[in-house]
């Protein structure tokens, strides 16, 4: 009988959170014993969500299951991954293209430590156009995300105003 636990880290940035990142989370949670959402903290960019909003949404969703953890994390992924002895880094892809981000980026993951695997997980297909950025996107010219963001996020974003241009 195999003992061992698996965890699992999923990264991103979830600037904002979709239902696609939701939908990637449910469904690895019930592929591993334990699954860390990882916060990307990138300062080179100017999210619209703060890292604390993010780190805030995401445990709000998550604050009843003992088996997800929600934290942040700077520099290489698979240093954080090895901190935390994870045994997969989960990755959702959507298209043809982030496919072959994605590729070389386990690729490079598996030379630094083969150890941990990285799984490529594709959204269900209602949300395999959802992004981030598209979400961003239609917020900021005054577009509906209602369906494409948990309730959570979507009052968070009707409290702010439209058309903010974070990308400048």
């Amino acid at each position: 009988m195999n003992t061992k636990s698996l965890l699992a880290v999923y990264p991103g940035s979830y600037d904002p959170v979709t239902n696609g990142h939701i939908d990637i989370i449910e469904r690895g949670r019930r592929l591993f014993d334990r699954l860390i959402i990882a916060v990307l903290h990138n300062p080179g960019k100017r999210p619209l969500f703060s890292l604390d909003e993010r780190l805030e949404i995401l445990r709000e969703l998550y604050s009843g299951d003992s088996n997800i953890t929600v934290e942040s994390f700077d520099g290489l992924l698979i240093d954080y991954a090895v901190a935390r002895e994870a045994n997969v880094i989960v990755r959702g892809i959507r298209y043809v293209s982030d496919f072959e981000y994605e590729f070389q980026m386990a690729l490079m993951n598996r030379r630094l430590h083969p150890q941990i695997e990285t799984l490529f997980m594709l959204p269900s297909e209602s949300y395999s156009y959802v992004s981030s950025r598209l979400v961003k996107e239609v917020f900021q010219f005054g577009g509906s995300v209602k369906g494409l963001v948990p309730e959570c996020v979507e009052r968070r974003l009707q409290a702010r105003p439209p058309f903010m241009n974070t990308s400048r």
